[in-house]
Order: C-alpha cells, then sequence, then structure tokens
C-alpha cells in the first residue's frame, strides 16, 4: 500500500507551472531588451560567454529540485506488512433508540442529542474493545458492524438522527434480535449489548428477544434517558399531537427496562444530565472475562522521502555549480557551445 503521510503539501506543486510561466516572460523581456541594441544574433554573438543553455539547464534543475522537495516533504510510505495486534477486549454492540420520542427536551438539549454526546465521549477513550452499533424505532438497522476502528465509531455516533430508519414507534425485540445476530462468529468472545431509549413501548417480547440473546451467551444492560413524568416532543419548531389534538407527552418506560436487563443477566441505569451511567456500565463490563482479540493492522509504513532528499541535494548542487557565463579557460574546450 503506497500513501503520503501528508498529502495536503502535494498542492505547493502548483508553483511549477507559475514558474514556468514566469521564466517564459523574463526570456522574452530579455530577448526585448536585447533588441534596443540591434541585430539579436550579432548581440549574442558579442556575447560570447553568455549561455542561454546555462539559463535553462539552471531553472530546469531548480524546478524538479522544487518538485522533489515537495514529494519529499509529502511524505511517501509505502506498507510494510500486515500487522497483527492481539489484546483482550470485550465486543459491545450499543442498540440506540433514534425514534421520535427521542426528541423529548428533558434532557439538554434533547434525549438523543445526550446520548450521541455520551457515546462519543466513551468512543474517544476506548482502546482495546470492538464496538458496533445498531438503531431503532419501529424497524432496526445495523448502523455500525462490530469494529476496532473507534474513529470510524465515533463518525457513525455523530450522525445519530431518526432520519436513519424511515418506519417510526419503538420495537425494542426486533432491535435486540437483530443486535444479538450482529456480533462477530468468534468462539469463546465476550458479548455485552447497551440498550439505550426511553422504552416507550409496549412490547411483550422485549423480555423474550432478551431471554434468547441471554442464552447466547450476550449480557445486556440499559440506559433509560428520560424521565417518568415525561416530555413533549418537538419536530422542526412544533410539538406533535396526537389524533385529538393533544399534546403528545413522551415518558421513561423503566419497568420494561428493568425486565430487560433483568432477563438478560446485565443492570439498569437511568441516565441525567449529570451522569449518562456508560461509566457505570464500562466498570461492570471490566469486571468480565475478556477474550482475546486479535485485529489486522496495516499501519507500519517505511519513509522514502530520504533518497528523494539526496536527489535534492544532487540537483541543486549541479545547478549551483553551473554558472550563468561560460569559464573563459574552458572557451577553448568548446563544452557548451551552442
Amino acid at each position: 500500500m503506497f500513501r503520503f503521510a501528508n498529502p495536503h503539501l502535494l498542492w505547493l506543486l502548483l508553483l511549477v507551472p507559475m514558474m514556468i510561466i514566469a521564466f517564459a516572460i523574463l526570456l522574452r523581456l530579455r530577448k526585448r531588451n536585447l533588441r534596443r541594441f540591434g541585430n539579436v544574433e550579432v548581440v549574442k554573438s558579442l556575447l560570447r560567454d553568455v549561455s542561454s543553455w546555462r539559463v535553462h539547464a539552471k531553472f530546469i534543475l531548480f524546478v524538479t529540485a522544487f518538485s522533489a522537495l515537495v514529494f519529499a516533504a509529502a511524505r511517501p510510505q509505502f506498507g510494510a506488512k500486515l500487522r497483527e495486534e492481539k489484546s483482550e477486549g470485550v465486543e459491545m454492540m450499543f442498540v440506540i433508540d433514534v425514534s421520535n420520542s427521542m426528541l423529548a427536551e428533558d434532557f439538554t438539549p434533547n434525549r438523543l442529542d445526550r446520548t450521541r454526546y455520551a457515546i462519543d465521549k466513551l468512543f474517544s477513550q476506548m482502546k482495546q474493545d470492538r464496538v458496533g452499533v445498531i438503531v431503532f424505532a419501529g424497524e432496526a438497522k445495523v448502523q455500525l458492524p462490530i469494529t476496532t476502528d473507534y474513529r470510524m465509531a465515533r463518525s457513525f455516533a455523530k450522525r445519530l438522527s431518526p432520519s436513519l430508519v424511515e418506519v417510526q414507534g419503538t420495537d425494542v425485540s426486533d432491535a435486540i434480535d437483530l443486535a444479538s445476530l450482529s456480533f462477530s462468529q468468534r468462539e469463546g468472545a465476550s458479548r455485552v449489548m447497551i440498550l439505550i431509549t426511553d422504552g416507550e413501548a409496549h412490547d411483550a417480547d422485549a423480555a423474550e428477544a432478551a431471554k434468547r440473546a441471554a442464552e447466547r451467551g450476550i449480557r445486556i444492560f440499559t440506559i433509560g434517558i428520560g424521565s417518568p413524568k415525561g416530555a413533549p416532543i418537538q419536530i422542526n419548531g412544533e410539538f406533535i399531537e396526537d389524533e385529538k389534538g393533544e399534546m403528545v407527552v413522551s415518558r421513561l418506560n423503566e419497568e420494561l427496562l428493568q425486565q430487560i436487563a433483568e432477563v438478560g443477566n446485565g443492570g439498569y441505569i437511568r441516565a441525567s444530565n449529570a451522569e449518562f451511567g456508560l461509566s457505570e456500565i464500562v466498570d461492570e463490563i471490566e469486571k468480565m472475562e475478556k477474550s482475546e482479540v486479535s485485529t489486522l493492522r496495516f499501519d507500519e509504513y517505511n519513509e522514502q522521502f530520504y533518497w528523494i532528499l539526496w536527489v535534492v541535494l544532487g540537483l541543486l548542487l549541479i545547478e549551483g555549480l553551473l554558472l550563468d557565463r561560460r569559464n573563459p579557460r574552458l572557451r577553448r574546450f568548446n563544452i557548451f557551445e551552442k
């Protein structure tokens, strides 16, 4: 694999055509100035020590050296090999509710934004565990398969939105079943599911789905975000109303989330603006038996800019030794005679 460590520096190569244009303009001005003294060819014959070939050669050497220096500064690299990195960790699948009810503003600025911030903060601190993201509302979708690429995970977490799922609602059982099937197939892997939702659903199958997941060795932790008192849902500056024209209030369903956590051999935490609850769950996960995680990385690169710098040095040395005028002592050898 080939790459440039600093590809943005390649934009400096745009200076090369500008240099060529400037050089052509200078040559034209020089030729026009010579015409003031008479016939150009006659004037050149009188200036025997002036070599136009040398001027062109020095310019070509300088431009080539500059181009090579830009390539060296961009640091061309070749991948040395695939490196297998082994560590101990846990597979964590985040199952996140992105239904419209998560836009309720009993959290600052709302439930979904608070969730997005907490997950991004957690991903920025993780090092060895593998993570994945499932989003759900009336249906569930795999947003991010199990990975150790935390940069990608943070990017996906920042894009959490109700628009990711077309069907609205809160189908918790479907989300749990999909998450259970989305872990890797590695034998002996330690698996954890973290369900983040307001639980605003009367899903009789949710507990059964949690039981099926537990039978596969998956522990389920639930985080309830919202308040039992509830809050109205506002979309594009307008509050949602029901068929009777009354304002819809979204309330936290703690009973359902506690039941899922109990069946899933995990635990339940109610989130707050001050403490979301992910840190407590991670502390509990740290007590679990870790499984070996192997990751292939192609991130060992051999730097290639050293030999380019030697070329640059050689070109500049030749350019410096090559004078604009011929050496009178060497005139008889006719070395640079055009």
